[in-house]
């Protein structure tokens, strides 16, 4: 069947699945089982807050067009040490509501299998095994749609009266303010750790820092005794806190307990008071919260207009890592 529509051509075959190291939700798939079905895989990772904006939309295609040939494949490869923890994995699949299934890609095997670069990323594949479009990164959701209804259409599914989906995304999924973010992604661990202020090195093992009297735009620091990995900062001793000075509506930081299992009481700042109306989901009107898992926690959601702010964050106790803050 051929149809009219957006110019689609061929980008090579849909790749083996061989290389998932567990599967949630199904049993292992493969392109040959699929042949027949029009496919779609995105590659995530569970703390992305770039892939959480788009997971609402990837829901509801899953929902929508399941019953008209549509498969939906998550393929989780992890950025995080943490999250190769399959328990994570799955936590983050049952408490944000994914209900098709997840590759899960721990080795990269089927990451570089796709030749992939991106979270998250979109492959759209056709009911003959062919990869026909992609999409890196957030947006065009539309054209996404489009392309699962044409690619079932010349599948043979009737989707004509099948209307858009229709997506109202809350919270950490809610799209970013663009137009007001203007302090980008910042690694806390020594690998990739940038912009650091507190007044003593930023040198891998236990140290003790502190916040110096103002910070610049986009610069942070620590307060107490933390140590510095590759990847995260540890907390080692009750009390201690970070500084940020940024410029964007929300702030969300990566972070958890180090020993999985355990929690600890946080509260965070702007400007020296409260949050107030500012707070995000992951903490009160006061600023207080809990660490409970290793996720991402979004901590601010200013209204607005947005202006520079200091957010402050001080832990109750040790044995928290942060890892990445993220702007939207």
């Amino acid at each position: 069947m051929t149809t009219t529509g957006l110019p689609l051509r061929t980008e090579g075959r849909m790749p083996t699945l061989d290389g998932a190291t567990g599967w949630l939700n199904s049993p292992p798939l493969t392109p040959e089982g699929l042949r027949g079905r029009v496919v779609v895989v995105q590659f995530w990772t569970y703390t992305c807050v770039n892939w959480l904006r788009t997971l609402p939309y990837v829901r509801a295609w899953a929902e929508t067009y399941r019953d008209r040939g549509l498969v939906v494949i998550g393929v989780h490869t992890p950025e995080f040490s943490f999250e190769r923890d399959v328990a994570n994995i799955r936590e983050a699949v049952e408490s944000m509501g994914i209900g098709f299934p997840v590759a899960v890609d721990s080795d990269y095997a089927v990451w570089q299998a796709f030749a992939n670069h991106y979270w998250p990323a979109l492959y759209f594949v056709d009911a003959t095994g062919r990869i026909r479009h992609h999409v890196f990164g957030e947006g065009d959701y539309d054209v996404s749609e489009q392309v699962i209804r044409q690619l079932l259409t010349e599948a043979g599914a009737d989707v004509a009266g099948q209307p858009l989906v229709s997506v109202v995304p809350a919270g950490v999924e809610a799209p970013a303010d663009w137009d007001d973010v203007r302090t980008g992604e910042t690694y806390l661990g020594d690998d990739r750790g940038g912009d650091f202020a507190s007044p003593e090195p930023a040198t891998s093992g236990p140290r003790r820092y502190t916040v110096p009297g103002a910070l610049r735009l986009n610069h942070w620091a620590l307060d107490g005794n933390w140590t510095l990995g590759a990847e995260a900062a540890v907390l080692d001793e009750a009390g201690g806190r970070i500084a940020f000075r940024f410029h964007a509506r929300d702030l969300n930081l990566v972070m958890g307990p180090v020993t999985r299992g355990t929690s600890g009481r946080f509260r965070v700042l702007l400007d020296g008071r409260p949050p107030g109306d500012a707070h995000g989901t992951d903490a009160d009107e006061a600023g207080n919260g809990m660490v409970t898992g290793q996720r991402l926690y979004q901590l601010i959601r200013q209204p607005l207009p947005v202006v520079d702010r200091t957010f402050e964050i001080q832990f109750a106790t040790p044995g928290v890592q942060a890892v990445v803050f993220t702007f939207g």
